[in-house]
Order: structure tokens, then C-alpha cells, then sequence
């Protein structure tokens, strides 16, 4: 576990180090890796397959169009420990319908490495494992104090649905990335919009850090987010003889920022990775979910699955409880729970709009 953990900070450090405290200005290819991370149990579940799906709270996260869909006030909280447990990942969020079409929500994220072990050597004018002459003590590492890693983004989203079938919105997204005594500050926003162009075909875009997003670090250094195009698509169907509701996804992402080999596709700078989904919900109270996400592609122009994830959901009455499986060879596996709850009340119901 200790292995996992200093591999981890040791990555961090790398990718600090090459998207923002090491250079004036640059185009990181991760530096807001810690955004694509997902959000609740149920997406999570679908191998993140969601953006056409989102129409609950999850929709500041996943696709802002889908906030206006809601009907009553929800709120979700949800939390794993990633790697080993070497890495909190906690995410919360709440939305509120607005009048008869029109919804706003907040979203909070926080990704943290805690008590980071900081070392220091006995002299730093000698190499490790020399022997100081003076003291006839051989120079080694010692501990000397700790540090966190974490990021922090803020979504606050608006949403509106402008007829039965087509909803669109928006965040305003405050980025905060800490790393001991260096720290960096950002703004984005991400455009969204859902629309059904035949009956159960659902049909989401959600356009991330469509500005580009600007990360300052106290050391007045810089690094861009660069943009993300997320489109999907999702037919739910009820199906009588199984006693229940299906809804197959598959999202297709396209992302601005050179990555290459370590996409599915790519064609010059512009990369593409997709991620498919299923959800079988029995009789509105048991749902059973699976997906894939981050596809490979081997030297061979051969195809594999990535990410493998599955899921369950248990539906009570103004609570849902979620739960996802993310495996992962190299890193081990994942698991992680949200909980949403629905203020499913007269006095909360949204003004009918339409």
C-alpha cells in the first residue's frame, strides 16, 4: 500500500511539475484530470455513460441541461477511497427547480492525498549515504513535517427547458488545485444541452471548459484546461415480459489537447474515447448497471475494454442509494456510494410550466 501511495504522490508531483509550477504557460494534457473522475453511484455504474441520461442533480456535473428536468428539490453526497484508499474522493451536490421551467443547482468536488510524509536530508551538501566527516553520521533521509495534495471545483449551474423536448444550461466552475505551499486558482464554464428528436431517443451534449480554462498559481506560473466535447446518446425502453424499464447509453469523447496513444482514437490533436453503458431498473426499485469506459487500443490496432464498472440501486421512497464498481488491473479496484435524496413533497413539486 505504501508502494501505491508514494507511486501516486510521485505522479502527482510529475504532472504539477509539467502543467503549471514548471513552465510560464502551458497546455497540460491532465491538468484537469481530477474533473473527469464522475459523479454518483447510478452514472458510475453505467461506465460513466451518462451525459444524454443526467436529468436528476448529477446533471451539474454530467450535462447542466439536464437540472431542468427535475421536479422536486434533490440533494446527493457521495464518497470513495481510490487506490488503496490512498486518495478521498468526495463529491456533493444540490439542485433546486425554479418556477415552472427553469432549475439551479450546486455541485462541490474534492480529490485529496492527506499527511503527504515530507523528507529532508541530514546534510544536503552531501550525497545520499555519505558520511559526514564531522559528525561520522551517514546522510540519509529523514521526515520533516507533511503536506496534502487536493483539488477542489465548484459548479454552479442554471438550467431551462425551453419546450417539451429541448432543455439547455450552463456553469460557472471555480477550480482551486493545492499543493503544499503552492496553490492555483481557475474559472470555466461548460454548455450543455438535451433534446429528444423521436420518442425515447434522448440526445446530450455537454461542452467543458469551452473557453479554456485558465489555471494561475501563486508562482506565477500557468496551465490551460483545454476543451471537452462530451456527446451521448440513450433510448430507455420498458420491456412488459421482464418487468421492467431499460436504458442502454454510449457517450463519445472528444477531447483538444494531444493525448494520442493514450486514447482509443485520435487524429492530430484531437482525440476520441468512448464509454457505453446499460441500467435494467426491476419494478422501480432495483436497479442493475453495467459499462465500460476508457477503451485501449494496443500497438496492434487491436481493441480492449478498459475500465470495467457495474452497479446496484435500491429505490425507497424519497431516498435512492447507489452503488458502482470501477476494476482496475494496475490500481486496484474501486467502490463507491451516493446517496440521493428527493424532497418528493406537494409543497416542494415544481409549478406545472408546460
Amino acid at each position: 500500500m505504501q508502494t501505491i501511495r508514494h507511486l501516486f504522490v510521485f505522479t502527482i508531483l510529475c504532472v504539477w511539475s509539467n502543467s503549471g509550477i514548471g513552465g510560464d504557460l502551458v497546455g497540460a494534457k491532465y491538468a484537469g484530470e481530477f474533473l473527469n473522475l464522475g459523479a454518483g453511484g447510478r452514472s458510475l455504474g453505467m461506465g460513466g455513460a451518462f451525459v444524454a441520461v443526467a436529468r436528476d442533480v448529477t446533471s451539474g456535473y454530467w450535462n447542466p441541461a439536464g437540472l431542468s428536468h427535475l421536479k422536486y428539490p434533490q440533494f446527493m453526497l457521495m464518497h470513495s477511497s481510490q487506490f488503496s484508499g490512498e486518495v478521498n474522493y468526495d463529491y456533493g451536490s444540490v439542485g433546486l427547480p425554479v418556477g415552472g421551467r427553469n432549475s439551479v443547482g450546486l455541485s462541490l468536488i474534492r480529490v485529496g492525498v492527506d499527511d503527504v510524509i515530507k523528507t529532508r536530508l541530514l546534510n544536503p551538501d552531501l550525497a545520499i549515504g555519505e558520511i559526514d566527516s564531522t559528525s561520522g553520521v551517514r546522510n540519509v533521509p529523514i521526515e520533516d513535517g507533511a503536506f496534502n495534495a487536493a483539488d477542489y471545483a465548484l459548479y454552479l449551474t442554471y438550467s431551462k427547458r425551453s419546450g417539451g423536448n429541448f432543455s439547455y444550461g450552463g456553469n460557472v466552475k471555480l477550480v482551486h488545485r493545492g499543493l503544499g505551499d503552492n496553490s492555483a486558482w481557475g474559472i470555466g464554464f461548460d454548455v450543455g444541452v438535451l433534446f429528444s428528436p423521436m420518442t425515447n431517443l434522448m440526445v446530450g451534449l455537454n461542452f467543458q471548459d469551452v473557453t479554456t480554462t485558465l489555471l494561475a498559481w501563486d508562482t506565477g506560473r500557468r496551465e490551460l484546461i483545454r476543451p471537452t466535447l462530451r456527446a451521448g446518446v440513450s433510448y430507455p425502453f420498458s420491456w412488459e415480459a421482464a418487468g421492467g424499464r431499460f436504458q442502454p447509453a454510449v457517450d463519445f469523447i472528444f477531447r483538444f489537447e494531444n493525448r494520442q496513444e493514450s486514447s482509443l482514437f485520435n487524429v492530430g490533436r484531437t482525440s476520441l474515447d468512448i464509454n457505453v453503458g446499460w441500467e435494467y431498473v426491476h419494478r422501480g426499485s432495483v436497479a442493475f448497471r453495467f459499462g465500460f469506459a476508457d477503451f485501449a487500443q494496443s500497438e496492434a490496432s487491436e481493441v480492449s475494454l478498459g475500465q470495467v464498472s457495474a452497479g446496484i440501486g435500491l429505490r425507497f421512497p424519497k431516498l435512492n442509494i447507489d452503488y458502482a464498481f470501477l476494476g482496475h488491473e494496475d490500481l486496484g479496484n474501486t467502490h463507491r456510494i451516493s446517496a440521493k435524496l428527493t424532497l418528493e413533497e406537494p409543497k416542494f413539486m415544481r409549478k406545472k410550466g408546460f
